[in-house]
């Protein structure tokens, strides 16, 4: 068993935004899968597939993002799980629009949401899926921007990015971290 977290702001007026690729990871997984209609639980919503036989739970803290360690932690210990077990899908503004990158462990990187799971799991070396958002212009206000829509311009890349994201979530389930690394991190 392995727990993929998307992280996102939970609400209407964060539908969409920047800071929310990591809830639509999650809504893609559930919709290829036909996954069951998602349950309250751990401060989240979660639900669960069956990808190849690995069974996934998929957990969208309803924490807002910067106490997203406050729904993973529990999870983790119902669970039982190991770190590796785990994998954190979360916006990243460091790397270019659309693009993929996987790692087993390091620093948040100024993502407050892993920031808190990486705190309140008391370990860095938690497997994350970090997907580019992009960066903000010179002298803009972070949390503005990643609390903003895409662009319409950006909107087709970004569709087909969160699809790419939701395979690298299978093949990590399937295949392990350094495959999907290998696969995603061109």
């Amino acid at each position: 068993m392995k727990l993929v977290v998307g992280l996102g702001n939970p609400g209407k007026k964060y539908e969409g935004t920047r800071h929310n690729v990591g809830f639509e990871v999650v809504q893609t997984l559930a919709k290829r899968h036909a996954a069951p209609p998602p349950k309250s639980k751990f401060n989240g919503q979660l639900t669960e597939i069956s990808v190849h036989g690995e069974k996934l739970l998929m957990l969208s803290p309803h924490t807002y993002m910067n106490k997203s360690g406050n729904s993973v932690r529990p999870a983790f210990d119902f669970y039982k799980l190991t770190l590796e077990d785990v994998l954190i899908v979360c916006d990243d503004f460091n790397l270019p629009l659309a693009k993929l990158r996987l790692k087993a462990k390091g620093s948040a990187g100024g993502q407050n949401g892993l920031a808190d799971v990486i705190q309140k799991l008391g370990s860095n070396e938690v497997p994350r899926l970090r997907i580019g958002i992009g960066a903000p212009r010179e002298g803009a206000d972070v949390a503005g921007y990643v609390l903003s829509n895409f662009a319409k311009a950006e909107k087709p890349e970004m569709e087909l990015c969160v699809e790419q994201a939701a395979s690298a979530v299978e093949d990590w389930a399937t295949q392990g971290l350094t495959y999907a690394m290998n696969q995603y991190n061109a």
